[in-house]
C-alpha cells in the first residue's frame, strides 16, 4: 500500500514541477531557437545529477527515525504550504494557476528581450531554460530523495518522478504547446493532501509513534487531511459569498 503511495505521490508531484518548466522552455525554445534552449535544459539535468550523487548517500547514513522525523517536518512544510495555496486557490480567495497566461508573458519577455551570443549560445534562452528545468527539479529531487529515503525505496520514488517528467515531455513535445489543460490546480491540491499525510505519519513514526494498522495508518491520515481541507475549502467560499452579499448590500 505505501509503495503505491509513494510511486503515486512523486508521479503527481514531479508532473506538476515539469509542467511549469516545460512552459518555460516551450517559450524560450520557439521565440529564442532551440538550440541555445536545449544546451540549458542540458546543462540543468547535469546539474541535478551531481545535487542527486552528493546528497543521496548523505541520507543513507542517517539513522531511518532521525531521518523520518527531518524529513516528516520539511513535507509537513512543503505540503502545507502547496494544501495552503490550492485551499485558497479552490474557495476563490486566490487566481487559479493559469498556464496559458505564463506562457504568453514567458513569450512576451523572450521576443523583447536582448540577444547577447556566447559560444555560439544565446545567453538569455540558454539562462532561462537552465534556471526553468534547474529549479523545478531541484525540488522533483527533493521529492524524490526524501520520499525514497524515509520509505527506505529511493529507486521506486525515482522510477515515479522518471515517469512523470517522461509522460510531461512526451506530452509537450506532441502537442507543441504548454499543457494548460493539465488539471494543475487540482494536482496541486491531492499533492498538498499527499505531503501532508507523509509529512505527518513519517514525523510521527520517527518520534516514536506505533500508528494502529502500521502503513495501513495512512489511509485514515489521509481521509482526515483531504476532508479537512475539503471542508475549509466550503467554510472559505461560504464566507466569501456572505461578504459578497454584504458588498452588494452596501
Amino acid at each position: 500500500m505505501s509503495a503505491a503511495f509513494l510511486l503515486l505521490s512523486t508521479f503527481l508531484a514531479s508532473a506538476v514541477e515539469m509542467v511549469e518548466a516545460l512552459t518555460i522552455v516551450l517559450a524560450v525554445g520557439i521565440t529564442r531557437g532551440w538550440r541555445s534552449a536545449l544546451i540549458g535544459v542540458g546543462c540543468a539535468v547535469v546539474a541535478l545529477a551531481v545535487v542527486v550523487a552528493l546528497l543521496g548517500p548523505a541520507l543513507t547514513r542517517v539513522p531511518l527515525n532521525d531521518l523520518r522525523i527531518v524529513i516528516g517536518v520539511l513535507l509537513l512544510i512543503f505540503g502545507l504550504q502547496w494544501l495552503r495555496k490550492a485551499i485558497l486557490r479552490a474557495s476563490g480567495y486566490k487566481a487559479q494557476h493559469d498556464e496559458d497566461a505564463i506562457y504568453q508573458r514567458e513569450l512576451a519577455e523572450a521576443r523583447t528581450a536582448d540577444t547577447i551570443v556566447r559560444a555560439s549560445v544565446d545567453w538569455y534562452a540558454f539562462t532561462l531554460s537552465f534556471k526553468g528545468v534547474f529549479l523545478e527539479g531541484l525540488e522533483v529531487a527533493f521529492i524524490v530523495l526524501t520520499f525514497g529515503s524515509a520509505q527506505g525505496s529511493v529507486p521506486l520514488a525515482a522510477v515515479g518522478a522518471a515517469a512523470a517528467i517522461l509522460v510531461v515531455a512526451l506530452a509537450g513535445m506532441l502537442v507543441h504547446a504548454p499543457l494548460s489543460r493539465v488539471p494543475e490546480n487540482t494536482m496541486k491540491f491531492v499533492v498538498g493532501v499527499m505531503l501532508t499525510t507523509f509529512g505527518t505519519f513519517w514525523s510521527a513514526e520517527g518520534a516514536g509513534v506505533n500508528w494502529p494498522g502500521s502503513d495501513a495508518a495512512i489511509f485514515g491520515v489521509l481521509a482526515f487531511v483531504a476532508l479537512t481541507s475539503l471542508a475549509s475549502v466550503a467554510v472559505l467560499r461560504q464566507q466569501r459569498t456572505r461578504f459578497a452579499v454584504a458588498e452588494l448590500e452596501l
